[in-house]
Parts: C-alpha cells; structure tokens; sequence
C-alpha cells in the first residue's frame, strides 16, 4: 500500500506538507510543490485513508499518547515509533505524562481531549484502577499499548515469553537459585514477566522461592532496594533477573557497592533492551522488546480496526546475551 510518507519522498517534500496538500478540507494550494505533489500521488495511486480520515472528528488530524514520563527511555522510544507512524500515515502524535498516577492519568486524558485529539493511544493501563475514555468523550476512540487491562484493545510485548527467555537462559548456564526484581503489580507488563519467571522455574522441576522476588516498580531505586535485599541475604541468590533495564541497572549499582563482580559474582539479565544497556562496563543481558511494532499495531487497531471487541496484537520478545551472565563459580576446594 502507498503511503503519505512515499508520496512525500517522492515529490520532495515533508511528509506534514504532503498531508496538508491532499488534504481535500483545506484550501487548494497552487504552488509548485503542491502541483508536484497532486501529481506524484496520482502516479503511484496513492489513496487517502478513509477511516483515519473518519476518525477526525475535529480535523486535528491529532493522535493523544498517554505515557507515565519521557525521562522513562523505554516510553521515549514507543512515543517515537507511535510518532513516526501516525506521520507515515498523515497524522501527528502529540505526548502527555502521568507519573503512573490514576488522578495524573485523567488530566492528561481531559486534556488531550480538550485539544481536540481524534483518537488516544494509553501506555498507562492499570489493572488496579482501569480507566474509560469513554466517560469524558464518547466520539474518540482509545487503544492501549505495552500494558493491557484485558479489556480495551492492546498492542503489547510477549511478557510471560520475555520472563521464560530470561529465567531459562540463567537456568540454562547454571543457575538453580534466581532471584527476581519484580515490578508494580498494577502493570500486566511486571505480572507477565513474573509468570514466566515462575513458568521457567517450573519447567525446569526448580521449586520457587517467594522470598526471591522483591520490588514493587519500574525505577533505578526500586532496584538498589530489591538488590540491596536479596544481596545482603548469607544465602544470596547466584543471579537475578530484573523485569526492566531500570531496575536491572540499580540491582547492578548496589551490587558494585557491596564488592560484587559482574557476572563472576551476580549474573544478571534486564529487559526492554534500551540502547544504554549494551555500552555499560559489563554489557547487559537483555530481552528486546520490539517497540516499532508494538507501534505500528497499536495504530493500526486505533485506525483499521472497525471491530469496537477487545483485541490484543501480541509481539514476540528476543533475549541478547551478553557479559552480565555466565555459569555459576563453584567455591574453591579446600587445600
């Protein structure tokens, strides 16, 4: 199918200024680019979208991301592939934060809404206290991205594959006692990592222990605590698995402080794969999770989709290996 974003590079010109030209509700531009434009969609056949077009209802042509902060990299990097998407499809993504509050989430949603949005993409779905767009606006439609409440339609990573990928690799070195930094209970995301971890346990005939999984967030400090608390432990665990990058790299600042050396001491996997990870002293093992598609569907339930049921378009994770883990080291024998 041709996209604006072909047309656009075809005819030379951004892909805002292409969408501004084709768009029938604006006045007609005679300048040579619009005229070359005009031209070049014709060519290859390009077609307008007609049910993004019916989303406008205000003809912001406006897509609203909700996400819990843009200091987060891992939001950083969906909102820049939502962003890049909705512009390939003639839209323009605009951001607001919450700090994963549920007051914060309704003020950003209302003032999304107040601007006129015509549909919101949630990276904030809490499955303590979900929320309903519909209540303020009936006309906009909402999909979730990366979390899912289990009842709106959701574009998200593979978590309990991600945890199984993570917990097996350290499984498979060696490992028989691992801990788990867990996240928010809130999050699908920290709850599906957390069933593979206790899935690939299982699997492995490996009895879980339920004093190895501490934390309770997706922070840099709420790793130093569950590190901190598994690490000073007389029976530490051989290595952990932190289910995001954040906390991995807070279980790793704790650990250097107690004298541990990665991964001869503590091996240790994170996830999401965010670009910092593979550039640390000791690169991090890490499972990727594939955010440009995460995106891509996301936009296409909010755009394509007619069918209002739940839906959930589910994207396979990749475990990257790397320096952090390794075989357990068997103490020395006694001379």
């Amino acid at each position: 199918m041709v996209t604006l974003r072909d047309v656009a590079k075809a005819a030379g010109v951004s892909t805002s200024t292409a969408s501004r030209v084709l768009d029938e509700r604006l006045p007609r531009s005679r300048t040579a680019a619009a005229e070359r434009v005009r031209q070049v969609a014709k060519e290859l056949g390009y077609v307008r979208d007609p049910l993004a077009a019916g989303l406008r209802r205000s003809g912001t042509s406006t897509v609203g991301v909700v996400v819990p902060r843009l200091t987060d990299i891992v939001m950083a990097l969906l909102y820049e592939e939502i962003a890049a998407a909705a512009t390939a499809r003639g839209l323009f993504a605009v951001v607001a934060t919450t700090h994963d509050h549920p007051d914060r989430e309704e003020l950003a949603v209302q003032s999304l809404l107040h601007r006129r949005v015509d549909g919101i993409i949630r990276t904030t779905a809490r499955t303590d206290a979900p929320l309903d767009v519909g209540k303020f606006d009936t006309t906009v439609r909402e999909v979730l991205a990366l979390r899912t409440d289990g009842v709106l339609p959701a574009a998200v990573g593979d978590d309990r594959l991600g945890g199984r990928l993570a917990t097996r690799h350290l499984i498979d070195l060696g490992h028989t006692r691992i801990g788990l930094a867990s996240g928010p209970a809130f999050a699908s995301s920290a709850v599906g990592r957390h069933l593979g971890y206790l899935e690939a346990l299982a699997d492995a005939g490996l009895t879980p222990d339920t004093s190895l999984v501490v934390g309770d967030a997706f922070s840099i400090e709420a790793g130093e605590e569950a590190g901190l608390s598994l690490l000073t432990r007389p029976d530490r665990p051989t290595a952990i698995f932190a289910v995001n990058d954040y906390v991995a790299i807070g279980v790793l600042s704790i650990a250097t402080k107690l004298g541990l050396s990665i991964p001869d001491d503590l091996s240790l996997v994170g996830y999401n794969d965010i670009p910092i990870v593979s550039k640390l002293p000791v690169p991090l093992t890490s499972v990727r999770v594939p955010f440009a598609q995460i995106a891509a569907g996301a936009l296409s339930l909010l755009l394509d989709d007619r069918d209002p049921s739940a839906k959930t378009l589910t994207y396979a994770p990749t475990l990257i290996p790397r320096r952090s883990t390794t075989a357990p080291q068997l103490p020395e024998s006694p001379r």
